[in-house]
């Protein structure tokens, strides 16, 4: 098989590059390790910045996004019993959209599949070689063969764990991490949202957030510590925890009700230097991964797709291959504000295992700030919103 991007990952990145460049006239073939029904069955933030619809636009896919997702203009931030809400879209012109990934997800599978671009799912035991001579290739096992697919590039959209950054020798890159001392417990509930945006919230028992998937479907979170089991957690426990959390405005609003999802997700940061060899280009989890604090996990792929995507087709549309050997560069600028923000977010509102009386009184400082500083509040609007690309 030949094509001019092979594209390792079926996951949002991979698909919006992917129709993105079919736009562009510029041939695909993306590789997935599991079912497609296993990619649509995760669950995942869909709290998108302006770019991120930008794009999903560009892709010709924003259709039932525009009819179905859920525009915020403000975002809270809870402090104590105190609800200090964020004029997003006054301080910043703009606002963010509610939508599953799951669905960006969805809508991304049946326009590929809709201009019948080819796509394989159940790939297995991928190598990639030819980084740095005049063509690369991918060899992988599917459907009980191996096979070759020779492409111009490679386009390494295929999580934390996959095999694309490991190809990239490892005397030349420099990963850095940050792992944090707890992680977040969520629900997914089949009840109305608390709030109509969302609600960021710290208090003496800890950090909760308070989201939604749609108008009676939503998703909370409160902090515990990486000790804890799911099963130690029953529902009742776990409403008392978010009620204790949230200031009283919004906890006495709370509708509770069985959850139908559960699970203790890690924080941590994690970034690869560079984002490119060869041939070989990174995105999103490949290359980097945020605390969800920020909401900035898929947006910040989003943004890597972007560039590669300018890049590909200056080189394919015009000849020209220099803004290729800038992507890496001109990504890694944007990931790091985005690291920047998710870590300052974490910081601002959990409790720290290690955290003196004097620690939490700064934090107490930071959010008496933020309430009476419209300068810090659009700080904060500028980043949650999205930085221009």
């Amino acid at each position: 098989m030949r094509t001019q991007v092979c594209i390792i990952g079926g996951g949002p990145a991979g698909l919006l590059l992917g129709q993105l460049l079919h736009r562009e006239g510029i041939d695909t073939i993306l590789l997935e390790r599991r079912t497609e029904a296993h990619v649509l069955s995760r669950i995942r933030a869909g709290v998108l910045e302006r770019g991120f619809i930008g794009l999903m636009h560009e892709a010709g896919v924003a259709d039932r996004l525009e009819r179905e997702g859920e525009r915020h203009g403000g975002v809270v931030i809870g402090a104590g019993a105190e609800m200090i809400r964020l004029d997003l879209a006054g301080l910043t012109g703009h606002g963010v959209t509610v939508y599953g990934q799951t669905e960006v997800t969805r809508d991304l599978y049946g326009a590929r599949h809709g201009a019948g671009l080819p796509t394989l799912f159940e790939v297995d035991e991928v190598a990639i070689g030819g980084l740095e001579g005049a063509a690369a290739e991918i060899s992988f096992l599917h459907e009980g063969e191996r096979k070759t697919i020779t492409c111009d590039y490679v386009a390494g959209c295929d999580g934390f764990h996959g095999p694309s950054r490991q190809a990239i020798p490892e005397e030349r890159r420099r990963e850095v991490e940050k792992v944090f001392p707890f992680g977040w417990l969520g629900i997914l509930s089949e009840t109305p949202p608390v709030h109509e945006e969302l609600i960021y919230a710290t208090s003496d028992a800890g950090f909760a957030l308070c989201s939604m998937r749609s108008q009676s479907l939503s998703r909370y979170y409160v902090q515990v510590p990486m000790s804890e089991r799911v099963e130690e957690w029953s529902d009742d426990r776990f409403w008392e925890a978010l009620r204790a959390r949230i200031p009283a405005e919004a906890a006495e609003r709370l509708v509770t009700g069985p959850s139908i999802e559960k699970s203790i997700a890690p924080l941590r940061s994690f970034v690869c230097e560079p984002m490119q060899w060869g041939r070989l280009f990174l995105c999103g989890d490949a290359a980097h991964i945020v605390p969800p604090t920020g909401a900035k996990g898929l947006n910040t792929a989003a943004s890597d797709v972007h560039y590669l995507w300018q890049a590909l087709t200056a080189r394919y549309a015009e000849g020209d291959e220099g803004v290729l050997g800038t992507y890496s560069e001109r990504a890694l600028a944007r990931v790091w504000k985005t690291q920047r923000f998710s870590w300052w977010m974490t910081q601002l509102l959990h409790h720290f295992p290690e955290q003196t009386p004097y620690d939490r009184r700064v934090q107490e400082a930071e959010l008496a700030f933020l309430k009476e500083s419209e300068a810090a509040q659009r700080a904060l609007a500028e980043n949650y919103v999205g930085l221009p690309y």
